[in-house]
């Protein structure tokens, strides 16, 4: 079968460059001199020293920065348990039920998700601010771990697991010697997705917010309601960069770490 096709390659090549053409413009235009986001008057940096020099823009990523890495954390911690119950304990009696929960937020809207736990929070009369964004961004980021880790769990070989308990090693030791270290390359992924969607999240943050808790998204909104300042399109090419810098370096540990494993088993095999 011929798989060439100018077809293919058009079709890629316009998708990339709907895709990637308004963030290169956006990079381009950070550096742009003149306040007019729309004219080009020349390269500067000015607009990232004033980025530095505007507290309350510092304050709003600091915010967001402390509750994606929070949020992240705790939801790839329950996401991963999510994934060994559901890949691991079979038909147990309210799975369905447990499923459900699990991927309701993965189809949920966002409003009706923010909403609902606005509700929430102000039944149980919880002061709205830092931690109940957290809680919110938790909720809603650990289904997607989940269905991450759940995804290396299907094709995992158990044998090893079988084989370290059958020379002493405890359930728990073999998880955190067997199991974890296997699977860790869809747990740091699931990590880097829940901190992505957690930096991107508007409207459950909307919803979820109190005072004293403004997260860069939600600043840049209220922001360019007014109109677009060049020290949001500097700001932006600051988290692009931060994110590409961060999936660059997973990657490599990624790759690194899968060399090793190969190099392992085939001493292993070797020695036998």
């Amino acid at each position: 079968m011929r798989r060439f096709s100018w077809f293919n390659v058009v079709s890629l090549t316009l998708g990339f460059a709907f895709l990637y053409i308004p963030i290169l413009i956006l990079v381009i235009y950070s550096f742009n001199a003149g306040r007019n986001v729309a004219v080009w008057q020349g390269w500067s940096v000015r607009w990232y020293v004033e980025v530095f020099d505007d507290q309350q823009l510092l304050d709003a990523a600091w915010v967001t920065l402390k509750v994606g890495l929070v949020s992240a954390s705790v939801a790839t911690v329950l996401g991963t348990m999510a994934a060994l119950a559901m890949a691991r304990l079979g038909r147990f009696p309210g799975r369905l039920l447990f499923s459900g929960m699990i991927y309701a937020p993965l189809v949920m809207p966002e409003v009706i998700t923010g909403l609902s736990l606005l509700l929430l929070f102000v039944a149980v009369d919880f002061d709205r601010g830092f931690w109940t964004i957290t809680l919110a961004h938790i909720t809603f980021t650990m289904c997607f771990v989940a269905v991450v880790v759940q995804s290396r769990l299907v094709g995992f070989d158990r044998s090893l697991e079988e084989a370290a308990m059958d020379l002493g090693c405890r359930p728990t030791a073999t998880f955190f010697r067997i199991t974890l270290p296997i699977i860790w390359p869809a747990v740091v992924s699931g990590w880097m997705l829940a901190f992505t969607l957690s930096l991107d999240d508007l409207v459950i943050a909307s919803f979820a917010t109190g005072p004293g808790a403004t997260t860069l998204p939600m600043k840049i909104y209220s922001d360019v309601r007014l109109g677009v300042k060049p020290e949001i399109n500097a700001v932006c090419t600051l988290v692009i960069a931060i994110i590409s810098i961060a999936v660059i370096v997973a990657s490599i540990l990624t790759k690194r770490q899968e060399v090793e494993r190969e190099k392992a088993e085939r001493a292993a095999f070797a020695g036998g």
